[in-house]
């Protein structure tokens, strides 16, 4: 697996190591400090399995940075990094294109399955985007506490308490067979339940299933 991190501080690439390697032992990391570094690295590479930006560093000019690689590497997943952010950056840093948006504040483990997520080729977007403040940098993940604070009324109505406590695990990142191991559940169980999930919402995958329960007002 390759990957690169592009982000003009030191230690926030250096601490991001030991979270990629879990991603793949044998994982080859690449670095740059700056969005023209890090455009000129990837033009290097033959194929890279993952893109890691930081929205801030120089050279990006908003989003422009992030639409140049996007279209320089259409193969390949580009996340932005950020260590602040709102709702309005996360969308629209999707809609250009972004496969994720990963708040450097969130936990080492919830950032590895967030990028598990991307690997998996679904999006990611924080839970904490669709909270009430348009500027909150909150990371608490959003869990199976939500179960008995679900919306009366709307999509979420529509699930069981199974159901929710899946949909739970999937907003967290969690990939299929780490919901089952947790749930005691078979992985082919956990499948189905996702696609029952995904009919009651109305969603044609993870990552606008995740959008939806949160848009609905799903709490922790």
């Amino acid at each position: 697996m390759k990957i690169l991190i592009a982000d003009d501080h030191n230690l926030v690439r250096e601490g991001l190591r030991p979270f990629l390697e879990e991603l793949d032992p044998n994982v080859e990391i690449s670095e740059a400090a700056s969005f023209d570094e890090a455009y000129a690295v990837a033009a290097e590479g033959d194929r890279w399995d993952l893109i890691l930006m930081d929205l801030k560093m120089p050279g990006m000019v908003a989003f422009d940075g992030l639409v140049k690689m996007c279209e320089a590497h259409k193969e390949t997943p580009v996340v932005i990094l950020s260590g602040h952010f709102n709702r309005h950056d996360v969308l629209e840093a999707v809609e250009r294109g972004a496969a994720g948006y990963v708040p450097k504040t969130i936990s080492g483990s919830a950032m590895v399955n967030a990028l598990r997520l991307v690997l998996s080729g679904e999006k990611y977007i924080p839970s904490a985007a669709f909270q009430d403040s348009p500027e909150s940098n909150d990371d608490s993940p959003i869990g199976r506490s939500a179960i008995a604070q679900t919306a009366t009324d709307g999509p979420l109505s529509r699930l069981s308490d199974r159901e929710k406590e899946i949909l739970g695990h999937l907003i967290e990142g969690n990939t299929n067979k780490e919901i089952a191991r947790k749930l005691g559940l078979q992985e082919i169980t956990v499948k189905v339940h996702l696609r029952n999930i995904y009919r009651k919402m109305e969603a044609a995958n993870r990552a606008q299933a995740v959008r939806i329960a949160l848009q609905s007002g799903w709490q922790t």
